[in-house]
């Protein structure tokens, strides 16, 4: 006979067999606490007078065959798919997407500096490239910018703060080249604008750099540098494409007036950005009342010290660094070569920029979708490789061989010319993503900002490397015969870091990432079993694991 039952808690009707059941226990009103033990105490029936266990306060409802244990509930969403959209992801996107966009959109600005500097100043091919490596010496000083962002409140924040003041000095370099004309033609008064502007730069990365990192700890996030990536080289298409052209019609003042005018659309929107409503973890701000600011910094840099210290990240750090400071960089000599002996249009410069953006931007799309999970020495070797081979193409440039092949210099120069810093890019990419997932809580702004300096200082290692070697070779002004010398100790030099390829880690941290989801999963279907007393009545429970709670 088959008859619909309808149980209490259940409206709905079920289609079941009827069986015989045995009577039901009558209802349990506890009105003390109830004892939990763990099966690791079994001592507690014989020694009931001592027992080691946990009181949990219970709430009995009116309905017999619900007993709530716990008075916390469990944190809604744990074991689940995630819910979208994240608390404060627009402001997120709004407020670093736009950064990272601007970021990418400077070479805007510093091409038609680069144009100024070799054909309005006439400078040597060696001091073109000294100003370029120099301008870049507040980058260095990053690891500062990031113990203070840690270290240093402003306004119970400590990262937004910082991303407006390093918006404002870029405002006011680039505003003081765009109207003041001196500040143009004196290279004094030049390179003072150059080091506000990346002064401004390099405190804006930082804080955005650090925000990127919280925000994908916070929601357990993995690759987030990718989609910064991927903004940066939008923003370099755009203004490389824009750049070439605008050169051709407009003198460079006019281009630094219209970075100034972006750059004053990014500060208001940061100024008017709270942090709190980013959905970061708010950590305590520290007690500068008790203890002095210097204190706070100290013990900032103590924990940034503890950290690089660790071998998972010393020995990439390491690596990496060591890959770029060795390489001498020719990138004045080789511009200077395609401008004064090939002739070469400004449009053709800044739309092979644009190309190499686009290369950029397509291997950062392919790393996010399916390179992020190969595994991390392999990949980086590959890149090293490619990385040297793409010094070669100069060579092919310098000597004309393009010509017996049939392609024109504007063609070659427009596919390959900015092939080897894309690459260079590119290769930073994984170990951004990795040093972000591995920074400890509180330690994210310095661990990355650390990360950055290191390679600007790596990198500017390596363009003194270049300038000296330019010198030693004869590589000078209207005289290119030794380039191809040059270019081919690059390619020896890039291939020497891949002796010690093995102190880059070899599973990368999205798989590590998802090997920990997968063991979580696992443990947590294999609950642990334990019981609860009350008098003599023994009733088994799932016991909540805290590896549950720890999500």
């Amino acid at each position: 006979m088959i008859c619909s039952l309808f149980a209490p808690d259940f409206p709905f009707p079920s289609l079941k067999p009827t069986f015989p059941r045995s009577p039901r226990r009558p209802p349990l009103y506890f009105p003390k606490h109830i004892l939990c033990l763990h099966h690791r105490n079994p001592n507690i029936f014989e020694n009931p007078s001592k027992p080691t266990g946990i009181f949990i306060n219970t709430l009995v409802e009116s309905n017999p065959g619900h007993v709530l244990y716990r008075e916390a509930k469990k944190r809604e969403g744990n074991g689940r798919k995630r819910e979208f959209p994240l608390v404060g992801s627009y402001q997120m996107l709004l407020l670093c997407g736009l950064g990272y966009w601007v970021q990418g959109f400077r070479c805007f600005p510093w091409l038609a500096l680069n144009f100024h500097m070799a054909h309005y100043l006439n400078l040597h091919p060696s001091i073109l490239q000294l100003v370029q490596n120099s301008g870049n010496l507040p980058m260095v000083a990053k690891p500062l910018y990031g113990i203070l962002s840690d270290a240093l409140y402003i306004g119970g924040a400590r990262r937004v703060p910082y991303v407006s003041i390093g918006v404002l000095l870029q405002v006011l370099s680039w505003g003081f080249l765009a109207l003041i004309p001196v500040a143009g033609e004196a290279l004094p008064a030049l390179m003072a604008c150059v080091l506000l502007s990346n002064l401004g730069a390099s405190i804006t990365e930082v804080a955005k750099d650090a925000l990127v990192a919280e925000f994908g700890q916070t929601n357990k996030i993995c690759g987030l540098q990718s989609y910064t990536f991927m903004a940066l080289a939008v923003g370099g298409v755009l203004g490389n494409f824009l750049g070439g052209y605008n050169l051709l019609s407009s003198p460079p003042r006019k281009m630094f007036l219209l970075f100034s005018i972006l750059l004053s659309l990014q500060l208001s929107i940061s100024s008017a950005t709270r942090e709190e409503s980013l959905g970061l973890l708010q950590l305590p701000e520290p007690d500068v009342h008790g203890k002095s600011i210097m204190e706070n910094v100290r013990n900032q840099m103590s924990d940034l010290v503890t950290a690089i210290r660790d071998p998972s990240i010393f020995r990439p750090l390491a690596w990496i660094v060591a890959s770029i400071a060795m390489v001498p960089l020719l990138t004045g000599s080789i511009f200077c070569y395609q401008t004064q002996c090939l002739h070469l249009d400004p449009s053709i410069i800044g739309m092979s920029r644009v190309v190499s953006q686009l290369v950029l931007l397509s291997v950062t799309v392919l790393y996010d979708r399916y390179w992020k999970r190969v595994s991390m020495k392999k990949l980086i070797g590959m890149v090293q490789i490619l990385y040297a081979s793409s010094f070669l193409l100069d060579i092919v440039l310098v000597n004309q061989i393009n010509l017996k092949l049939g392609i024109s210099n504007e063609l070659f120069a427009l596919c390959f010319s900015g092939l080897a810093e894309t690459i260079a890019q590119f290769k930073l990419l994984p170990f951004s993503v990795l040093f972000a997932s591995l920074s400890p809580k509180g330690c994210e702004g310095s661990l990355i900002s650390f990360f950055a300096s290191a390679v600007c200082l790596s990198s500017i290692v390596g363009g003194f490397f270049g300038i000296g070697l330019a010198s030693l070779i004869g590589i000078r002004s209207g005289n290119y015969s030794s380039l191809p010398v040059g270019i081919l100790i690059q390619f020896i030099a890039a291939l020497l870091p891949l002796i010690c390829i093995h102190f880059v880690p070899t599973t990368s941290p999205v798989v590590e990432r998802e090997k920990k989801r997968i063991v979580s999963r696992r443990s947590r279907r294999n609950r642990r079993v334990g019981r609860v007393v009350y008098s003599d009545s023994v009733y088994v429970y799932r016991r909540e694991r805290e590896s549950e709670m720890q999500g």
